[in-house]
């Protein structure tokens, strides 16, 4: 299909080269007639068949060929110009306007041949997409105190630059000199995750100054100024979440994180867990995987501080996490 395209523009450039021959002997010369009638044909056939299968990569693919070949036709013409010159004038066009249309036809159909595994999506879409605008990632608060930001840093799954705004570093130090001691400790703690961030080699962290005097609350703030940069927000807030969702800008929460890294536990499956605590209800056991997963054990009460089997009943995906039910693998292979 692609060659048929590039054949018909050859056709229709030799038509108009017989054209021109003729045009030089007057309108009474056959090579008028016959270049008129080739280029009129051709034309008219090529362009019934590119409105019924009409391909636009192709067509872009043999046009963009169609003109470098042309370009560069022209350019070694210039250069070759002196030995055309002992040829009569008509015979240099002639031979000039063959030679730029077989340059055009080679061009094209090599272009049209490498270009078939080209999307013309993909290059609008890697032109649109501007590098490092969409990599921005902004930190807030309260994923900074977090801490896990740092470790998700040092796996190298964190591209782009955090961007870290002067409002939040204000709120980091007004935590840290607090005179609660736990705030104080939670403030000093992002300080120092924060620092422990910016020493780590593969990733760029910039101190953002752009503030935004009528917005009261940090969150407000987040939001305006990841709008103002195109980049997302990092969080594990969920009010905070909900609103820049809201306001159309992109979220990056890491207990979704989390959640979506925990492993899948099927019913039926048998796991071996540690019982630590009694359950709410009556003779129910409670134990927790690795990634703090509760496993609730019907009848497991009396194996508190046992490790068992269990057979796994059914789990439960809640907002605040996922809950594991399971029962004791001799009462379930009874069953």
């Amino acid at each position: 299909m692609s060659r048929l395209i590039v054949r018909g523009l050859f056709v229709v450039l030799c038509g108009l080269v017989g054209l021109a021959a003729g045009s030089m002997y007057r309108s009474e010369s056959l090579y008028l007639l016959v270049g008129l009638a080739v280029g009129v044909a051709a034309g008219a056939l090529l362009v019934e068949w590119i409105l019924r299968q009409i391909q636009i990569k192709v067509l872009i693919s043999a046009l963009v060929g169609l003109i470098i070949g042309l370009l560069l036709a022209r350019f070694l013409l210039d250069t070759v110009s002196v030995f055309l010159e002992p040829l009569p004038e008509p015979l240099q066009v002639f031979v000039s306007l063959l030679f730029m249309v077989a340059a055009g036809y080679i061009v094209a159909a090599v272009a049209v041949e490498k270009g078939k595994g080209l999307r013309v999506l993909d290059l609008v879409r890697a032109v649109k997409e501007q590098p490092g605008v969409e990599q921005n990632k902004i930190l807030d608060t309260s994923v900074i105190i977090d801490g896990r930001i740092a470790d998700i840093c040092e796996t190298g799954f964190i591209e782009g630059t955090l961007i870290i705004p002067q409002f939040v570093l204000r709120e980091l130090q007004h935590i840290a000199d607090s005179s609660d001691p736990i705030k104080r400790n939670r403030g000093r703690r992002g300080l120092d995750i924060l620092q422990k961030i910016q020493k780590n080699p593969n990733v760029q962290v910039m101190i953002h100054d752009m503030d935004f005097p009528d917005i009261r609350e940090v969150d407000g703030k987040l939001v305006a100024l990841a709008k103002a940069l195109g980049a997302k927000v990092v969080t594990n807030d969920f009010n905070l979440n909900k609103v820049a969702e809201l306001h159309g800008v992109p979220v990056l929460n890491i207990n979704e994180l989390t959640n979506a890294l925990r492993p899948v536990v099927l019913p039926g499956e048998e796991i071996r867990i540690y019982v630590l605590k009694e359950g709410k209800e009556y003779n129910q056991g409670v134990a927790y995987l690795d990634d703090g997963t509760m496993v609730v054990i019907d009848n497991g009460r009396r194996y508190i501080g046992h490790t068992i089997e269990v057979c796994v009943t059914s789990v439960l995906q809640t907002t605040a996490g996922r809950m594991i039910f399971s029962r004791l693998k001799e009462e379930a292979e009874v069953a």
